[in-house]
Order: C-alpha cells, then sequence, then structure tokens
C-alpha cells in the first residue's frame, strides 16, 4: 500500500481531529467550558454510531425512525446530560476500551485464531509462518491486556475520585499510549521475527481493512 500525499494528508486531518477532541473533552470534563457544549461533545460519538449501525442496515425508514428516537432520547435526557459530563465521557472511555478488549479477547478462546493473527492473514494473502502465527497471537494478548487495563485504571481514577487526573489520563494520554503501544511493538517484531515475517505499518492497516471489509459484507448483502 503506497502512502499518498492525500492520504498522509487525511492520517493528519484525523490525528488533529483526535488531539483537538482529547482537549475540548479534558476541558468539558473537568467544568471548564459550557455545559451544554461538553453533552453534545460527549454524546455526538455516541449518536453517530447509533446512526451508521441504521444505515448499514439499508432501510430508509429504520434510518429516520431510529434517528427520531435518538433525538427524542437525548432531549428528554438533557438535563441530566448536562450536569453529569464527565460521567458521560467515563461511561464512554470504558465502554470504548471494555469493548476493544471484548474484540481481541474473544478471539483468544479456544481453538479460535487470534485477531492480529487474521489481519496478518488478511495482508499476505492466507499464508504466514509458524512464528508469525505464535507472535500475533501474543501480540493479540498484549492488545487485549492494554485495553483491558486502560479501563481498569480509567475506573480507580474516577471513582477515587481524583476529576482532573482522570480526565488527564482518560482524554489527553490514552491516545499517546496507544501510539506507544504500537512502537513498542513494532521494535519487539523486528527483534524477535525474522525479516521476511516482519509486516510493515503498510501490511497492517491492509489487513485490518480487509478483514473488516469481509466483516461488513454479510450486512452489505441483506436486503
Amino acid at each position: 500500500m503506497t502512502i499518498t500525499p492525500a492520504k498522509l494528508l487525511r492520517g493528519l486531518a484525523l490525528l488533529c481531529i483526535l488531539v483537538a477532541w482529547g482537549f475540548l473533552a479534558h476541558h468539558g470534563s473537568t467544568a471548564e467550558s459550557h455545559p451544554d457544549f461538553s453533552a453534545a461533545l460527549a454524546t455526538a460519538p455516541i449518536a453517530a454510531i447509533v446512526v451508521m449501525l441504521l444505515w448499514r442496515v439499508a432501510n430508509p425508514l429504520w434510518l429516520v425512525l431510529g434517528s427520531l428516537a435518538v433525538l427524542a432520547l437525548l432531549a428528554l435526557a438533557w438535563p441530566q446530560l448536562r450536569q453529569n459530563v464527565a460521567l458521560l465521557y467515563y461511561v464512554q472511555h470504558v465502554g470504548t476500551n471494555l469493548a476493544l478488549g471484548t474484540l481481541f479477547g474473544r478471539t483468544l478462546i479456544g481453538e479460535r485464531q487470534a485477531l492480529v493473527t487474521q489481519f496478518a492473514l488478511m495482508a499476505h494473502h492466507g499464508v504466514i509462518s509458524p512464528a508469525k502465527a505464535r507472535y500475533t497471537r501474543q501480540v493479540t494478548i498484549a492488545w487485549t491486556a492494554f485495553f483491558l487495563l486502560t479501563a481498569s485504571i480509567s475506573t480507580v481514577l474516577f471513582w477515587l475520585p481524583m476529576p482532573t487526573a482522570w480526565s488527564i489520563f482518560a482524554n489527553l494520554l490514552t491516545i499517546p499510549l496507544i501510539g506507544l503501544m504500537f512502537m513498542a511493538e513494532h521494535i519487539v517484531r523486528h527483534r524477535v521475527l525474522a525479516p521476511d515475517d516482519c509486516s510493515s505499518i503498510a501490511d497492517t492497516i491492509r489487513g485490518y481493512r480487509a478483514a473488516m471489509q469481509q466483516s461488513s459484507d454479510p450486512l452489505a448483502k441483506r436486503p
């Protein structure tokens, strides 16, 4: 996969959005910004995910009715939401990490194929060495532990309570920590695997996209 200037710009734009969102979420969680704006920012990703799921059903009626239901629910709950902005961000942060931990962890149960192994197979046309298969399973374990540990630390900091420390960890440090995980895994990979088994970042992205496309095909083919 060639990294074109357009793809690089899209990646930089996404990074800027994530950084800006993190700082705004931090200010909202520590009650340093307007509660209505903070509540809207906190609920926007959840509402967007619901609308995207409805869109994939490919039924305009479900999309319209579902969107109206989401708006009605938000309107009814808004007085409580604007008074519990930090709780919104906490639920969002912990829920995301638990969902990702479950996504990775469930593929380690029994004889299932580990998720990172699936990415590697997709990126290399279904053929990888036994050494790489073992390594990618270990990487799946590492990511599972990372997400579950992140959710645990977030919960401890939030309920102690340590609002400022929690917000810094959840809103400002989570993405850099994920970046450090990628860097650490990249370094370890090149130390423990043979050169022919070392996938590039482009290979990883290609495998992830192929896996996600395969998982979404059954939904796309539904009448």
